[in-house]
């Protein structure tokens, strides 16, 4: 996984690419949670930022999963999308 995956890059994905993704991502943790505990690690937030997409992926599968999944149309930017779910979210 790319350093600070972007969630709407993994919006885009189905459910088994995300698997796929969270596989990786915790076997690229386990590896550098390994070079740290032998002192080889040379880019400690690297680990911050594998920790935080797995994080992202969690989050994505369970939205999924709770039916709660946003949406966003292709060329709306993030805060325009951010600022319609909270209209929602106020209407409701």
């Amino acid at each position: 996984m790319a350093v600070g995956t972007k969630v709407s890059e993994l919006r885009e994905l189905n459910d088994e690419e995300l698997v796929v993704k969270l596989r990786e991502a915790k076997e690229e943790l386990f590896r550098l949670r390994f070079q740290a505990a032998t002192g080889q690690l040379e880019n400690n937030s690297r680990l911050r930022a594998v920790r935080k997409d797995i994080a992202r992926v969690y989050t994505l599968m369970r939205e999924r999963e709770l039916g709660i999944e946003t949406v966003v149309p292709v060329g709306e930017s993030d805060a325009a999308a951010e600022a319609d779910q909270a209209e929602a979210v106020e209407n409701a």
